[in-house]
C-alpha cells in the first residue's frame, strides 16, 4: 500500500469516526481515530475498519459495558480503544 492509499484511508477512517451518527461514539471514536489511526499497522487498520461495521450502540454497549462482546470477539483495535478510553477517564 503507498503512503498517499494509507494517508487516504487514515483520512477516512477519522471522517468515518467522527461523524458516526451517534453523538456519543462521534466524541470518543473522532479523537480516538485522530489520536492513534496513524501509529496503527494496516493489520490494525482492517480491525478498526471491522469494528465500525458493528455499528455506534454496539459499540458504545461494549465500551460501558452495557452489553458483552460477543463470544470469540478478537479485535486489536478494539482493545486499543479500551485502554484509550480507560485513559481518558478523570
Amino acid at each position: 500500500m503507498t503512503s498517499q492509499t494509507r494517508s487516504h484511508r487514515i483520512r477516512r477512517l477519522v471522517y468515518r469516526s467522527t461523524y458516526t451518527g451517534m453523538r456519543e461514539t462521534d466524541h470518543l471514536l473522532g479523537p480516538f481515530a485522530r489520536e492513534c489511526l496513524d501509529s496503527m499497522n494496516d493489520i490494525e487498520l482492517d480491525a478498526y475498519e471491522e469494528l465500525l461495521e458493528y455499528g455506534d450502540p454496539s459499540i458504545w454497549a461494549w465500551l460501558n459495558s452495557s452489553a458483552a462482546l460477543p463470544e470469540g470477539f478478537n479485535n486489536p483495535a478494539f482493545d486499543k480503544l479500551r485502554i484509550w478510553c480507560e485513559r481518558r477517564k478523570p
